[in-house]
């Protein structure tokens, strides 16, 4: 029996989504093998939207490299728009059912049929993970053979959690960081993983974010990572309550100032069918 997927993206985040009643028992197997971008049909991840009796549907994401994901700020703006597309809506409101609680989906339509702007529900941030040693970007510094933190270009970092782990460090310019390389050194001294942000600020209110994510690499957007570096910052004192955050994929606007929203675009790229993986 064929199965239908879509294909979206948040701001060059990419997705496939399937609307299901069960998750199936090899959604491990099928998310490294379909997401897979020379012999499947490509993805960040894969998402499962799953019938749910007391939510409009419960939301399983798993990583290209097949782990799982408590939740994703882009990944909800992509299954949201998936959902309004199934329900042949231009607005949709919608709860969905993660691993980190229950989140809040806005969608409304734009000039382009293709593309929807979602507001999400992002939750709580808390305090995240403690990395194996005592000074991290120390020993990180000592790992690609240099000097100190500031060698890789480190002013400060800090580490919290959104249903996701995350280490948000600031930099002078994020452009000039190895993500390939100074992401998974970092990421390598925290047990479970993580995912780590290199941000600056980049005007009245605006930041520069790339991103190293866990389970994926690097991307061109994270909204979770959005998410914390805004909260981060702006408990620094470098910004106010509501920012933009600027991605190689494009923009996502943060607001703390009542329940924690990110918002931003979701695409509709494809709709494919798929026999047997």
């Amino acid at each position: 029996m064929a199965l239908r997927y879509s294909k979206h993206h948040g701001l060059g985040n990419d997705f496939l989504v399937l609307l299901t009643d069960s998750l199936p028992l090899d959604a491990v197997d099928q998310s490294v093998a379909l997401c897979d971008r020379r012999t499947g049909i490509g993805a960040d991840g894969l998402i499962y939207g799953v019938t749910s009796e007391d939510h409009d549907i419960s939301m399983k994401l798993f990583n290209s490299d097949g782990s799982s994901a408590a939740v994703s700020g882009n990944g909800l703006r992509c299954l949201a728009q998936a959902v309004a597309r199934h329900r042949s809506v231009s607005a949709s409101e919608l709860d969905v059912a993660t691993p980190s609680g229950i989140r809040h989906c806005s969608v409304r339509a734009t000039d382009n049929p293709k593309t929807v702007v979602a507001t999400v529900d992002m939750g709580t941030v808390t305090a995240g993970p403690v990395p194996d040693v005592e000074d991290l970007m120390g020993a990180v510094a000592g790992e690609l053979d240099r000097t100190g933190a500031e060698s890789i270009g480190v002013r400060r970092w800090e580490t919290c959690d959104i249903g996701n782990p995350h280490v948000v460090c600031q930099v002078d310019d994020p452009k000039e960081i190895a993500l390939d390389v100074v992401g998974p050194a970092i990421e390598r001294h925290f047990a479970e993983g993580v995912n780590v942000s290199f941000v600056t600020v980049n005007g009245n209110d605006q930041l520069e974010l790339r991103v190293w994510e866990r389970g994926a690499g690097v991307t061109s957007a994270c909204g979770t990572g959005a998410t914390v570096a805004a909260h981060v910052f702006h408990r620094w004192g470098l910004i106010g309550p509501r920012s933009v955050v600027h991605m190689p994929g494009g923009d996502a606007v943060v607001d703390l100032s009542g329940p924690l929203t990110l918002t931003g675009s979701a695409t509709h790229v494809a709709d494919v069918e798929v026999s047997d993986v």
